[in-house]
């Protein structure tokens, strides 16, 4: 870490983020969702993921499970939506691809929020660059966004963040010389600061460090000794000057999970192999995409540890292959392996899980005696294939036998909306008379 006159400087960030992302997905294909309250909900129905203004207007809070507002729910009418992660992730890429028509400098950072560099945009008036872009992604996509502009990436979290409890600032807020950076920043608690959070945020608070702008005057060498580089690049970014580069390029994971919890309880090893080969299949799809192979695969098995009148039984085990692969077959052949070591006959399982380790690049591979070059090649084409005609006719348009077809143990989702954007059979029926 340099001095604070090495840092980064001269920069201008831009944050897009998707508001209520997973509700608006959901309003673009049903318009009567329109100022009406809206929840959708986590993995098997369980909590609020995601909720309308008008939702969060009942009391509804982020996070709390669906049966303690159900009654807040019925008696005002709230519309529930199961996750539909095959519609959300195909409108983020929507998204994202519009916002790189205006700059190549965009690094993605969540399913519903990107930051853009705007430094070197040839543009007189960021504000109306930034309501064009707006504009574009509303008529393209149908998901309104807010955008905060300013000379680090925190700072633009936090311009983004005002912009969307000020109708008046109309989804664009631009702090870049702001006259009044002291008042706007005392108005932040110090937890809510972009990479501090919860447990540094108590801790600053305890010395009396409560607010956006506390923080950015204490201290320096106090903050590094409590909080390390990272605190102090924050300091500096709440100073205006940006210590936070943008990340266009998205490193490799260094390992793969692939797991959810039933739909209901699963006690036959059948129906489990069928839940952990469709993991698996998903695990092998990331492990592609960026172009990985894996050395090592551990299965796991669990059950529900909070019913405390079932039998109790969690297990792992592991295995390192005999070369690094991304062939989804001889990655499922491992999981089945290890799942009938595992597995106990008559216990009620709740979880299963896959996890992809000792992850290296694709190419170059070193290949065991027993595999020519030739069979390898031949795997590569055949999961490019399979990886092709699911990208663009749906997922699981091919997929493994193993992994079923009813899937009676999969994730409770009673409120699903269709896949309007991936689905043939799903697509939106509009009916003109």
């Amino acid at each position: 870490m340099g001095t604070q006159s090495e840092i980064l400087t001269n920069k201008i960030f831009a944050l897009v983020d998707c508001n209520n992302f997973y509700v608006s997905c959901e309003r673009v294909f049903n318009p009567k969702l329109n100022n009406q309250p809206v929840v959708v909900l986590s993995n098997n129905d369980g909590v609020v993921v995601a909720r309308s203004q008008e939702a969060k207007s009942l009391g509804i809070t982020m996070a709390i499970p669906y049966f303690k507002v159900k009654h807040i729910i019925e008696a005002n009418n709230v519309k529930v939506f199961s996750s539909n992660y095959a519609l959300y992730g195909d409108m983020s890429e929507r998204v994202m691809n519009t916002l790189m028509k205006f700059t190549p400098d965009v690094e993605i950072y969540s399913i519903d929020e990107a930051f853009i560099n705007l430094k070197n945009i040839a543009v007189n008036d960021l504000d109306n660059y930034a309501k064009d872009i707006r504009t574009a992604i509303l008529k393209n996509t149908g998901i309104p966004v807010s955008v905060g502009i300013a000379p680090t990436k925190t700072l633009a979290k936090i311009a983004n963040e005002f912009v969307k409890h000020n109708s008046k600032l109309n989804g664009v807020f631009n702090i870049v010389n702001f006259p009044k950076m002291d008042k706007l920043l005392s108005q932040v608690p110090v937890h809510e600061v972009w990479g501090i959070g919860g447990a540094f945020g108590r801790m600053l608070m305890s010395r009396k460090i409560l607010s956006a702008n506390d923080f950015k005057n204490a201290s320096s060498s106090f903050i590094k000794s409590k909080m390390g580089i990272i605190g102090l690049r924050t300091k500096y970014e709440l100073q205006g000057v940006s210590a936070i580069d943008l990340d266009e390029v998205l490193e490799p994971k260094k390992d793969i999970m692939s797991s959810r919890s039933f739909g209901r309880y699963v006690t036959d090893i059948s129906e489990i192999e069928e839940a952990l080969s469709q993991y698996c299949m998903r695990a092998c799809e990331k492990l592609r995409l960026q172009k990985s192979c894996c050395n090592s695969v551990t299965v796991f098995i669990q059950t529900n540890i909070h019913k405390l009148s079932d039998m109790q039984h969690a297990e792992s085990k592991t295995v390192t292959l005999p070369e690094p692969t991304n062939f989804t077959p001889e990655i499922n052949k491992y999981a089945m392996y290890l799942l009938s070591k595992i597995y106990k006959k008559g216990i009620n399982y709740i979880k299963a899980g896959i996890l992809l380790t000792n992850l290296v690049p694709e190419s170059p591979v070193q290949l065991n005696s027993f595999m020519s070059s030739r069979d390898h090649a031949k795997r590569a084409r055949i999961m490019k294939a399979l990886d092709c005609i699911n990208s663009v006719w749906g997922r699981d348009t091919l997929k493994l036998a193993s992994s079923g077809i009813k899937q009676q143990w999969a994730m409770k989702r009673q409120h699903i909306s269709p896949r309007c954007t991936t689905n043939w059979n799903e697509l939106l029926i509009i009916n003109i008379n």
